[in-house]
């Protein structure tokens, strides 16, 4: 898949979630970064690399198959696939929009 794919099916799971209320900015490295602006009513999900209140760095990869539900974000994150800067319980929240 590509960033571009990526970037459309989290809007799609963000725009059928319940307001997030925070801002995540995923970092995929060389291969570009996801903004989800979940503050307002309707979320914003662009590739601007702004700041956020959590920054989750993983590739973009290991992104699509936590989506897919074949990675499991607590293992990534035990593994080091991903790393979390700022929020933890942000980062949880996200989690459960994923794999919702």
């Amino acid at each position: 898949m590509s960033l571009e794919s990526t970037t459309e099916g989290l809007r799609a799971k963000a725009g059928s979630a319940a307001p997030l209320g925070h801002t995540v900015r995923f970092d995929f490295g060389g291969e570009g970064t996801i903004f989800w602006d979940g503050t307002g009513a309707t979320p914003v999900v662009s590739n601007e690399a702004k700041d956020a209140e959590c920054t989750i760095v993983i590739s973009l990869a290991d992104f699509e198959a936590m989506a897919a539900g074949t990675l499991d974000g607590t293992m990534a994150y035990m593994t080091g696939r991903l790393k979390v800067d700022g929020s933890m319980g942000v980062a949880m929240k996200i989690g459960q929009v994923l794999n919702g």
